[in-house]
């Protein structure tokens, strides 16, 4: 199983950070760049609301070890990127101005795009734009509808405050809440105990993440989140990975997606449904990274 083996383990990131201006003046946005920087392809992996680069180790060591360039940012107010002034900040403009800003700085005239829940959903406004530098486009568990009863939860969780005394909490923890990332070892768990906490001030753990993004789930969703309207202007292949278990993504969105649209239309729509887990697939073993990496590296 590929799950931090030790010739992935030798392949390191370089820790960077780019300006971004937004409501509120400029922050820094973080990324760690994987392979070399003049590959003649580049993937951008971005990450879930409450989750942080950290969780694509092992796909972008991967990747990085096929000779590919691959960036994992830290969306705003996540991991080690500065928090925004306001809650109010936290808004689709802001994640799409910030993802512009980075794909500026790598100079690249086109990318491949991994996108976990909230990153899928970034990627499908990314790559509706015209002109989008956007080639392929991988959904992990998000689509063009998504379940308002799973926003619920995802807001519950979001707007409480936890807190931890070890990083053994943490991991026993996760294990429960994201019971849904599926089949996970031991050191897969635990390497995302030891990235979704620092301490606090107190001598205790929190979660890497501006409590501030949970204001966003303060008024309950009642109905689902509609966006054909966005799908139907993304005109790039498109591959979109489904958690068997799933309570965000329905089976019928994505047989819908597969039917629907520019993309669906030229023939460009797959899916791929993941046994054995939920919303949203970890994409750390080894089968679901030799399906994306078949796809992205395979013309």
């Amino acid at each position: 199983m590929r799950e931090l083996d030790a010739h992935l383990l030798a392949i390191k990131p370089q820790l960077k950070h780019v300006d971004v201006i937004g409501r509120g003046g400029f922050h820094k946005l973080a990324y760690a760049e994987w392979g070399p920087p003049k590959a003649e392809r580049t993937v951008v992996c971005v990450h879930g609301v409450s989750r942080n680069g950290r969780d694509f180790d092992v796909l972008a060591a991967s990747l990085a070890s096929q000779g590919v360039r691959v960036v994992v940012p830290d969306l705003p107010g996540r991991g080690r990127s500065e928090w925004l002034a306001s809650p109010n900040h936290y808004t689709d403009r802001a994640y799409v101005r910030a993802m512009s800003t980075l794909i500026a700085r790598l100079e690249v005239e086109q990318l491949d795009w991994v996108g976990t829940s909230l990153g899928g959903h970034i990627g499908m406004l990314v790559a509706s734009e015209r002109g989008t530098p956007v080639r392929r486009l991988v959904l992990n568990d998000f689509g063009a509808r998504v379940s308002a009863a799973a926003l619920r939860r995802i807001g519950s969780y979001l707007t409480r405050s936890w807190r931890f005394a070890s990083v053994d909490e943490v991991e026993a923890h996760l294990r429960e809440v994201h019971a849904p990332f599926g089949k996970l070892s031991d050191a897969q768990w635990r390497h995302l105990a030891r990235h979704s906490a620092v301490e606090d001030g107190t001598g205790r753990l929190r979660f890497h993440f501006d409590p501030g993004i949970g204001m966003r789930f303060a008024i309950p969703i009642l109905l689902d989140v509609i966006l054909w309207h966005i799908w139907d202007k993304i005109e790039c292949p498109v591959l979109v990975l489904r958690g068997e278990d799933s309570d965000l993504l329905a089976r019928s969105t994505v047989d819908a997606m597969l039917k629907r649209g520019p993309a669906a239309a030229a023939g460009w729509v797959a899916a791929v449904e993941f046994p054995d887990c939920g919303h949203a697939p970890a994409l750390m073993d080894a089968a679901q990274i030799d399906v994306i990496q078949n796809y992205l590296l395979t013309d």
